[in-house]
């Protein structure tokens, strides 16, 4: 089994539902969700919006690869409402990456002690320490003894 950490962010629509369902479709499809964060409402990060987010974070044990990870997520997203125009890849640089509103974001923040980075999958997720909306929940149910994210 392996150690997942999931980020997820909502700022359409019922935001607070919008996750709820995100982390019922992750535990059945990616694996046991072990911890869930709190909710923090958050401004929109990378572009200008009147629509708060949503964020938290959950721990998974999951037996699927990261690309397997990846696909599964990415096609939760698409059932919840987020239009595949949305999002051109999991964890892309910033200056890659077209931010909008969304009903449901889930990024791939960490995965054992794996990297990986590959065009579409960059593992740890290379913009979550410079974003307090991942690092606050991801510090509130962090366990792994080796590895500190300050």
């Amino acid at each position: 089994m392996h150690k997942l950490y999931l980020g997820l962010g909502s700022n359409m629509g019922d935001r607070r539902q919008n996750i709820e369902k995100a982390v019922a479709l992750i535990g059945e499809r990616v694996g046991e969700v072990v911890r869930q964060s709190s909710l923090m409402e958050t401004e929109p990060w990378g572009f200008a919006s009147e629509n708060r987010f949503l964020n938290g974070v959950v721990l998974c044990q999951t037996e699927l690869s990261p690309r397997e990870v990846l696909q599964t997520t990415q096609k939760i997203e698409r059932e919840l409402g987020r239009k595949k125009s949305e999002k051109r890849g999991a964890n892309c640089q910033l200056s890659t990456r077209h931010y909008q509103d969304r009903p449901i974001d889930i990024d791939i923040l960490l995965y054992d002690d794996l990297h990986v980075d590959e065009p579409d999958l960059k593992i740890p997720h290379p913009l979550m320490e410079q974003r307090d909306f991942v690092m606050i929940p991801l510090k509130e149910i962090w366990q792994h003894p080796k590895t500190s994210y300050n």
